[in-house]
């Protein structure tokens, strides 16, 4: 397994009121697999997220990235982690405006040392296989936020990281850019090998994932599995749970 989960606890302090969020979560997500994170608001989602990229600390529980287990790594060991075996896509983008599309799909490389012909190669490759090669030069204010977000996929991408985290990458954008940051992350897949996990509100989104693993209440609620179904008949299976759980 790429990514271990086990048994996952992240609680909250507000005054002398303690908030459990993650109440013992357990998932896994195989090489190369696509994989989605739904749920209703406060069900854990972004917390989880936190918690795998070790921004967050967690309670308890376990999380093994590769064959490592995190919460064995000193900070120094857990930031070169952050930067060179995870790749982050977020809702808002988060390039910097001062620097052009290469430059940020170069930025990670950057700090992390690596700068080099290796990674200005990789990054011409990434541009190509993303279909922005024609903006390599432009400035964030000059692309559009599909254009922007497939940015942000590439620069992901740009330390040949063990996994991406995505949270909610298409959720500023319209439905035409959703469909092409979600082909992105096909590609990405297709081309590359990576290994994704998304969180996502998103049924449309989320249909294009190997499985979808539902939270609620800070556990896994259900766990679906697209198999050999088209892509719209999961999508109909996503919302048919979706209300089912509304329903409850």
């Amino acid at each position: 397994m790429m990514l271990t989960v086990e048994n996952l606890h992240k609680s909250y302090q507000v005054g002398k009121t303690t908030y459990e969020v993650l109440k013992g979560i357990s998932l896994a997500v195989d090489q190369g697999e696509f994989v989605g994170v739904m749920g209703p608001s406060g069900s854990g989602k972004t917390t989880l997220l936190h918690c795998i990229s070790c921004y967050l600390p967690a309670d308890g529980g376990r999380i093994t990235l590769g064959e490592r287990a995190l919460a064995d790594l000193d900070e120094a060991a857990l930031a070169a982690v952050r930067n060179q075996q995870l790749g982050f896509v977020f809702q808002d983008f988060l390039l910097l405006d001062g620097l052009t599309v290469r430059q940020n799909i170069l930025l990670p490389a950057i700090i992390g040392g690596a700068a080099g012909p290796g990674a200005e190669e990789r990054a011409d490759q990434l541009c190509q296989v993303f279909g922005l090669t024609p903006l390599r030069e432009k400035y964030p204010a000059e692309i559009s936020g599909g254009e922007k977000q497939r940015t942000a996929v590439a620069r992901a991408l740009i330390n040949h990281p063990l996994l991406i985290l995505a949270d909610e990458p298409t959720g500023n954008l319209d439905s035409q850019s959703s469909r092409r940051v979600i082909d992105a992350f096909q590609q990405a897949r297709a081309a590359l090998g990576a290994t994704i996990l998304m969180v996502t509100h998103d049924s449309f989104a989320a249909s294009f994932c190997d499985r979808v693993v539902i939270l609620r209440d800070g556990v896994v609620w259900r766990v679906l599995a697209k198999g050999e179904q088209d892509r719209v008949h999961f999508q109909d299976q996503l919302l048919d749970v979706i209300r089912d759980m509304g329903k409850e």
